[in-house]
């Protein structure tokens, strides 16, 4: 399955870890995220088991269920296994965050409506932390062990985990088919972030222009040194967007009252004189794609509550360490040297393979 909706780390990220300013280079960069994320998903699924590190609400079916004498694993659960007939008390599953249905085809004819599981009947293992891997049945139910030789369809949310941080909110509501969509916080979502939006999620493949609402009070220079940026109402603009004053991107640092502290001429643009009442705009109309990972486009009101998807820390560091890398060799044309001489650089690909391994041991798993 490709997970071209699905990125762990963002072109910014890139950008910024390698100093690359202006488009240029955005399409090669974006491929390398993307190529890199689908690696890490391939990667953990041949040592077992499918990871995902943003949720995906689907169906996994498993099955048929062994019928078993009881091991001593069984003793350990029960005072009395072999009142189970030696049937399987456990069901291992991929990463699951969350249940919707559990159906049983006990006659394997293709038909998982003959049995529902009710949510008394079983329990989700580890019972203190996420993923669950287990579904175990317990003696508060009517069914004690999975049917013998049935198969098993489970709805839920898949995943490693459902972390998230807050990321601003609509500012405009959404019908269930466009794909601009205007934030209120343009510093907190990049282009390779997967947000959520009430129950759907949404991938952000590109970023564009949003008036703030306000302009310019007074005039500026063509001076890297002159910063202060003063708005008729600097409530407007949020620290840490990038905003444009005329074709000048600028990123605020600091904002106090009306004025604004900002770097000049960021991301390859060029440092410009500015009149007094021009308007401010920000990078806060998103491209989206919509309900992405098995979720369901729908509408959404002004000011709804966005939060995008955080991935594990070293998965963000291992795509984005894998982008940049071939995005070097690239530019070497896979000789692993980038310029001659005294000056040459040498890309090393040996880091990779330890950030990798690591992976593999933290996250990978095989399925018994």
């Amino acid at each position: 399955m490709s997970n071209a909706t699905r990125w762990y780390s963002t072109r910014e990220a890139v950008k910024a870890a390698v100093g690359l300013k202006g488009a240029d280079y955005n399409s090669q960069i974006d491929s390398q995220i993307e190529a890199a994320s689908e690696d890490v998903e391939r990667l953990l699924a041949s040592r077992g088991t499918p990871v995902s590190f943003i949720p995906i609400t689907e169906t996994h079916v498993y099955g048929p269920i062994p019928q078993n004498r009881p091991t001593r694993s069984d003793w350990a659960e029960s005072e009395n296994p072999w009142r189970y007939g030696g049937l399987t008390r456990n069901l291992q599953v991929d990463d699951l965050l969350a249940v919707t249905t559990i159906k049983i085809d006990e006659d394997q004819d293709g038909t998982f409506d003959e049995s529902a599981i009710a949510t008394t009947e079983y329990e989700l293992l580890p019972r203190n932390s996420e993923p669950k891997r287990t579904i175990s049945m317990t003696d508060y139910g009517t069914t004690y062990a999975w049917p013998a030789r049935s198969r098993v369809q489970i709805v839920g949310r898949w995943g490693y985990s459902d972390d998230t941080k807050a990321a601003g909110a609509l500012a405009e509501g959404l019908d269930n088919s466009e794909t601009g969509v205007d934030v209120t916080d343009a510093s907190l979502i990049d282009v390779g972030d997967t947000i959520l939006v009430d129950n759907e999620q949404m991938f952000v493949s590109e970023r564009s222009t949003l008036t703030t609402g306000t302009t310019m009070s007074d005039t500026l220079t063509a001076d890297e040194n002159d910063v202060t940026v003063t708005l008729v109402s600097g409530a407007a603009v949020k620290q840490g967007e990038v905003i444009l004053l005329d074709s000048e991107r600028m990123l605020v640092t600091s904002i106090s009252g009306n004025d604004l502290t900002v770097k000049r001429g960021v991301d390859g643009s060029v440092l410009a004189a500015h009149s007094t009442g021009i308007t401010v705009y920000a990078f806060r109309t998103l491209t989206v794609v919509r309900g992405v990972n098995g979720t369901t486009a729908a509408t959404h009101d002004t000011a709804a509550a966005i939060v995008k998807y955080v991935p594990p820390s070293d998965i963000q560091e291992y795509v984005t360490a894998t982008a940049i890398a071939h995005l070097k060799q690239m530019e070497s044309g896979w000789t692993g040297q980038i310029s001659g001489g005294e000056g040459g650089v040498e890309v090393r690909m040996v880091d990779l393979f330890y950030l990798k391994r690591s992976i593999v041991e933290k996250y990978g798993r095989v399925t018994l």
